[in-house]
């Protein structure tokens, strides 16, 4: 049988009640073999099938499995105990492939994916079935949530965090397409797709439920921002500008995007010789 399938198999007997006492040998041989399968890469919660990302419902399946099947159990990184249903991800084999992490805090979850030549900064954090690609940056204080995907060469400013998507199955995670760079202090929530080599303003936030004006194509987008587009905050007057409770008027956050400009460029490259 093929892992999905064995995935798929296990889910439906969780579903009718099989639990983590129950579980033996051959149910975690399965969980281990598809952990191992996502740190890997051979396995993405997500993936892009022509213009749009769509989830593998079968992927986050295994993930969600990999908890309700496991129970929580006594562990130990360097000094310190603590208490969970995963271990930490294996790091041996980054510094063979050029990518290194820095001590204490870096934190890799079991079942995270993280490409050759990545920097992950302390403290980060990456969580279970997330995808961090070749040659990206993880800066200090970042958090890379549940399943998200994060392409080659992306740059997430410090403090920045990336939300997952775990539940629903079905939904599509975060996603950030190769060349992006995320100023310190972003947010991208609730399944927000960045356009590829966009460039993004400190302490942005990125979330289906704020509009994106996006003056190339002249439009009002929601729940991405197109490739290649140079965003910032701004504040639009609201819908209950008038009201009385409001001094001077009431406004709300949006996103206004524009076409990447060179001098960006040339920053952002300025930026990677220096890394």
């Amino acid at each position: 049988m093929s892992l999905q399938s064995d995935i798929e198999t296990l889910w439906a007997r969780a579903d009718e009640g099989l639990t983590a006492s129950e579980a033996g040998a051959d149910e975690r041989d399965t969980l281990d073999a598809f952990l191992d399968a996502l740190e890997a890469g051979e396995v993405r919660a997500a993936e892009k099938q022509g213009s749009e990302w769509v989830a593998n419902e079968w992927v986050k399946q295994g993930i969600l499995l990999n908890f309700s099947l496991r129970e929580t159990q006594r562990r130990e990184y360097g000094d310190v105990a603590y208490h969970d249903v995963l271990p930490l991800r294996s790091t041996d084999d980054l510094g063979e492939r050029g990518t290194r992490n820095t001590p204490d805090g870096t934190v890799v979850r079991r079942g995270a994916s993280i490409g050759d030549d990545a920097i992950l900064m302390s403290p980060s954090f990456v969580n279970a079935g997330a995808y961090v690609g070749d040659g990206t940056l993880v800066d200090s204080c970042d958090t890379v949530g549940s399943c998200a995907q994060v392409g080659a060469d992306v740059k997430l400013g410090a403090n920045t965090l990336l939300g997952g998507v775990l539940e629903p199955v079905e939904n599509t995670p975060v996603v950030i397409e190769e060349g992006v760079s995320l100023g310190a202090g972003c947010r991208v929530t609730s399944g927000f797709v960045v356009g590829h080599d966009s460039v993004v303003g400190e302490n942005t936030l990125l979330t289906p439920r704020i509009p994106v004006y996006d003056l190339v194509e002249e439009e009002v987008v929601y729940g991405e921002l197109p490739p290649e587009r140079r965003a910032f905050t701004r504040f639009v007057e609201s819908s209950i500008g008038e009201h009385d409770l409001f001094d001077g008027g009431a406004y709300k956050p949006a996103v206004v995007a524009t076409a990447v400009e060179n001098r960006t460029l040339e920053a952002t490259e300025r930026e990677e010789a220096l890394r």
